[in-house]
């Protein structure tokens, strides 16, 4: 698996930008406590913002939170995504967190959000050593990405069924439910994504369990109460600190 060939599924219009809204709103929630206990205004980047659905409703929590001020810049290397994140209203320019890293300075940035992108990624480690790099001394990454464990997994793995949200072939989907393609090429538990933030020099990590809005309609009550327990929720949502 290249880059060019992930270039060309990411800039193939057929190919899903956005993700579930109701762990948008639970992500642009956090982001909007973090602005608003600051006592200056906020810059954040949000690094993969497809789209830009994601960015543009959590832009518009923080304006409506008081004391919130926080200046949110899209990025992605996908022309289409950024095409459609434009229209939407949000300032985004053409950048990617791994390969020759953001063009930003060091410890410029008080927020890096990373919404459904890590799992996309072909070097996680560049990627978050990049992230602390153009953080500002304490400030914050939020983090969401699908459950490789989540309790539905667990259930398709007893039976032999490959896990959703994991994919063996650009191509098509083998072995598991679904038809969409996206990309995926890391999938982390909990304990995963914790070890691997903390190997990144992460501090104060905290995971939380947010739904995943394509759980069939009989099971989305099920889905919300086992987002209470983070080790069995369909997506992972992190926010940790980068020391000072």
């Amino acid at each position: 698996m290249t880059e060019r060939s992930l270039q060309r599924l990411y800039e193939d219009p057929a190919t899903p930008f956005s993700s579930g809204l109701e762990r948008t709103q639970m992500q642009a929630a956090m982001l909007a406590e973090i602005a608003s206990s600051s006592p200056r205004p906020l810059v954040a980047v949000d690094v993969g913002c497809g789209d830009g659905m994601a960015t543009a409703v959590t832009t518009s929590r923080c304006e409506q939170t008081p004391g919130a001020n926080v200046t949110i810049i899209g990025l992605d290397w996908s022309c289409a995504a950024l095409g459609r994140a434009r229209r939407r209203g949000v300032p985004v320019a053409r950048a990617a967190i791994d390969g020759f890293g953001l063009p930003l300075a060091s410890g410029s940035v008080d927020v890096v959000i990373m919404s459904e992108l890590i799992e996309h990624l072909l070097d996680t480690d560049a990627a978050l050593a990049e992230a602390g790099r153009v953080l500002v001394p304490g400030g914050r990454l939020l983090l969401s990405t699908p459950n490789l464990a989540a309790w539905y997994n667990r259930v398709l793995l007893a039976f032999g069924v490959q896990p959703l949200f994991t994919e063996v072939s650009l191509q098509a989907i083998y072995g598991r439910p679904g038809r969409e393609i996206v990309g995926h090429l890391r999938i982390f538990t909990r304990r995963a994504l914790e070890e691997i933030l903390a190997s990144a020099g992460f501090v104060d990590i905290d995971i939380t369990g947010a739904p995943y809005h394509d759980v069939p309609r009989p099971f989305r009550p099920l889905d919300r109460l086992l987002c209470r327990t983070p080790s069995l929720s369909s997506i992972l949502l992190a926010s940790a600190r980068w020391p000072t």
